[in-house]
C-alpha cells in the first residue's frame, strides 16, 4: 500500500517574498492528492530576512498550513547542503522530499516527483529536466552550457541524467544508508546523497525548472569551486583504487620523460 505521508524541506536564506505563493501552491498540490504533508524550512539567519520569512511562516500557520521553521545560527553552521540534512533530520515523516524555495520548482509538481518512493517503486526520485517532458523554461545561453558542463563532469558518478537537480524525494531507509558517510559541501546535496547512500532503484521524474520569481540568485564563482571540490570527493569515495592506479602510472610516465629528456637533450 502506498505510503500517504510526506515532509518537504525547503532550504532557505533571504526568501521571505516567496514563501507564501511555495507554501500555498504546495498545499493545493498535495491536498488534491491526498498527501498528509508537512512543509519544514531550515532558515540560515540573516537578520532582517529571517524576521520577515519568520512572520510569513506565522501568518500561514494561523490559516491552518502545516507549515514549520528552523532557524539556523552562523555559529550551528551553514550552507545550503547542510540546511538539507538538517531539515531531513528534523522531518517528521518517512518520505522525505527537498525543492528550492525559489520556486523554480514548481510546487505543482511535488505529487508526482514523490509518487515513486510513496508507492514503494523507488528508494529516490529526481525532478529531471533531461528526460521525455521535462524542459528548462527562461534560461540564459551562458546558464545552459554552465549546466551542461556541470551535468557532464557528474556523469561517471551515477547514471541519473539531470544530477544537478535539488528537486528529490527520498526515503529515511535510504537516508540511513549514507550515516557517517555524507559530506555536506556546495549546492548538490542531491548528487551527493544518491552516490553515498547508493541509491540503485531511482526514477527520474520530468519538470519544468524555471527561472526564480524573486529574489536574487545564491550561485556564485565560489559555489562553482565547491562543486569542482565536491565531485573530487565523490571520485575517491567511489574510485580509490582507480585513482591510486592513475596517479602512480602517471608519476613513473614523469619520471621515464624526465629520463629521456635528460638522456637525448
Amino acid at each position: 500500500m502506498a505510503k500517504t505521508k510526506l515532509s518537504v524541506v525547503v532550504p532557505c536564506y533571504e526568501e521571505a517574498l516567496n514563501i507564501k505563493p511555495l507554501c500555498t501552491r504546495l498545499f493545493k498540490a498535495t491536498r488534491a492528492a491526498k498527501l498528509d504533508t508537512e512543509l519544514l524550512l531550515v532558515d540560515d539567519y540573516s537578520g532582517k530576512g529571517t524576521e520577515d520569512t519568520k512572520k510569513v511562516v506565522e501568518a500561514l500557520q494561523k490559516e491552518d498550513y502545516n507549515i514549520k521553521i528552523i532557524v539556523r545560527m552562523p555559529e550551528e553552521g551553514k550552507g545550503l547542503s547542510s540546511a538539507v540534512l538538517l531539515g531531513l533530520e528534523k522531518a517528521q515523516h518517512d518520505v522525505m522530499l527537498v525543492m528550492d524555495a525559489d520556486l523554480q520548482h514548481e510546487p505543482e509538481a511535488v505529487p508526482s516527483l514523490a509518487a515513486p518512493v510513496l508507492n514503494g517503486e523507488a528508494e529516490f526520485s529526481v525532478g529531471s529536466r533531461n528526460v521525455e517532458g521535462g524542459k528548462v523554461e527562461d534560461w540564459p545561453l551562458k546558464r545552459r552550457i554552465i549546466s551542461f558542463g556541470a551535468t557532464a563532469l557528474a556523469r561517471p558518478l551515477t547514471t541519473v541524467t539531470d544530477p544537478m537537480s535539488g528537486f528529490f524525494c527520498l526515503s529515511r531507509e535510504t537516508l540511513e544508508r549514507g550515516k557517517g558517510k555524507l559530506n555536506p559541501m556546495g549546492y548538490k546535496i542531491g548528487l551527493e546523497l544518491v552516490v553515498r547512500c547508493k541509491c540503485k532503484r531511482v526514477v527520474e521524474v520530468p519538470i519544468t525548472f524555471r527561472d526564480r520569481e524573486a529574489g536574487e540568485s545564491k550561485l556564485t564563482a565560489k559555489q562553482n569551486i565547491l562543486y569542482l571540490i565536491h565531485l573530487a570527493h565523490l571520485y575517491w569515495f567511489l574510485y580509490p583504487i582507480t585513482i591510486i592506479f592513475l596517479f602512480f602510472n602517471g608519476l613513473v610516465a614523469f619520471y621515464f620523460f624526465v629520463q629521456i629528456v635528460q638522456e637525448y637533450l
